[in-house]
């Protein structure tokens, strides 16, 4: 899944036409999570996001999209996805974690364009979008970022050495107005867009890059 873009960029092919499976089985009513990334790889920071979204918004199910290759990175930067998607299964614990190659399989780029999808294909389920705090303190370079915000409720999970940034970035001043506090957490999924809530919890430090850096 590709977060931002540099200068002008194509209008992206959205996805594919028919109706390609994307193995998801949701009902209408359910409340699900959508936790999109790399997973390059997965590690216990993505499933204390996950966790920590799914006990506080009393979420049914979190879906982990595991993103096809980045089009603005090289390919020997990132594993292949069967790899990815095997690293993501090792974390997302229990049987409300579910891994998925949803963009892969519906041919989705962006993250704009995989919301979209996804919302048109499950009608009546209360999505809402995951993300650490590191992800709100560039949210405003995103493509479409305020198309993502208008798409459905957004949940941002405390992460290490970006809670001040991410709290004055662009996006949470822009959305002040529309911020659930965390108190009130378990309304969230039932909120009309644009609505988001910052999640303070215990930190989990690991990092994808400094497993490969490692590695």
């Amino acid at each position: 899944m590709a977060f931002f873009h540099a200068g002008p960029a194509p209008r992206s092919a959205g996805p594919r036409p028919g109706l390609l499976r994307d193995g998801l089985r949701l009902e209408p009513g359910l409340k699900v999570g959508l936790l999109g990334g790399s997973f390059n790889p997965a590690h216990e920071g993505h499933a204390h996001v996950a966790e920590t979204a799914m006990q506080r918004l009393g979420l049914d199910r979190v879906i982990w999209l595991v993103s096809p290759q980045n089009p603005l990175k090289d390919d020997s930067e990132t594993a292949p996805l069967v790899e990815r998607m095997a690293s993501a299964r090792e974390f997302a614990r229990g049987p409300a974690m579910v891994v998925s190659d949803f963009e892969s399989r519906v041919g989705c780029r962006w993250t704009v364009d995989t919301l979209r999808a996804v919302t048109a294909r499950h009608p009546g389920v209360k999505f809402v979008w995951l993300m650490g705090s590191d992800n709100l303190a560039t949210f405003h370079r995103w493509r479409g970022w305020t198309d993502i915000a208008a798409a459905m409720p957004m949940a941002v999970i405390a992460r290490p050495g970006s809670q001040l940034q991410s709290r004055t970035a662009p996006a949470a001043r822009r959305y002040a107005a529309f911020r659930v506090p965390q108190e009130q957490a378990r309304l969230l999924p039932d909120a009309a867009a644009p609505a988001w809530t910052y999640l303070t919890a215990p930190l989990n430090r690991a990092s994808s890059t400094a497993i490969r850096a490692a590695g």
